[in-house]
């Protein structure tokens, strides 16, 4: 899929109609550089997470950086095989937008540039305004600000003190990061 690079004109700011998920440490644990279907383990909350934003209505989908396939350390076709295997789990995602690049490649869809969230929205013919991005990483939430998007902080110990004061929202979890989107925070979530 093509990756834009900046958001649409104009500013279509109505209700909710996408959340856009990382991968590694958001949805599922997060194993370095993971080609094995079979390491796939999701995230406390995460299968119960996306079927309520579905019992409501919204899109869902996931952007990734994957740059073990820049770095040689897994094919295309393991990043696919680990897909299907989420998607076995979760069930299919409206929208997978995966950035195969490394740090250096200077591309646009790596987060936390926003190519990967402009282009998940065309695909599902959303504005980015009305998209939310949900990540475990300050690349997550940045990303969706470059694109217009709202973004949720989800922390894990692997996430930067930084990155968690940076956060203009963030949720201990994701059942409260839906909590959030679909309308109020519960204890310990919020906007900072």
């Amino acid at each position: 899929m093509p990756v834009p690079t900046r958001p649409p004109s104009g500013d279509d700011t109505g209700p909710l109609e996408a959340v856009l998920f990382d991968r590694d440490g958001t949805l599922v644990a997060d194993v370095p550089y993971n080609g094995d279907p079979s390491l796939v383990e999701p995230m406390p909350g995460a299968l119960e997470a996306v079927a309520a934003l579905r019992a409501h209505g919204l899109m869902v989908g996931v952007v990734s950086n994957q740059s073990g396939v820049a770095r040689g350390l897994l094919t295309g076709h393991q990043v696919a095989a680990v897909r299907q295997e989420v998607d076995a789990r979760f069930g299919p995602f409206d929208v997978w937008a995966v950035c195969p690049h490394g740090p250096g490649d200077r591309c646009g869809c790596r987060k936390p540039a926003p190519g990967l969230v402009l282009a998940a929205c065309a695909y599902l013919g959303v504005c980015p305004a009305r998209t939310a991005v949900v990540g475990d990483i300050g690349a997550d939430v940045g990303a969706a600000r470059a694109a217009g998007a709202r973004g949720v902080l989800v922390p894990t110990p692997m996430t930067r003190s930084e990155e968690v004061v940076a956060a203009r929202e963030y949720a201990r979890d994701l059942p409260g990061a839906v909590r959030l989107l679909l309308g109020g925070p519960g204890p310990g979530e919020g906007a900072a």
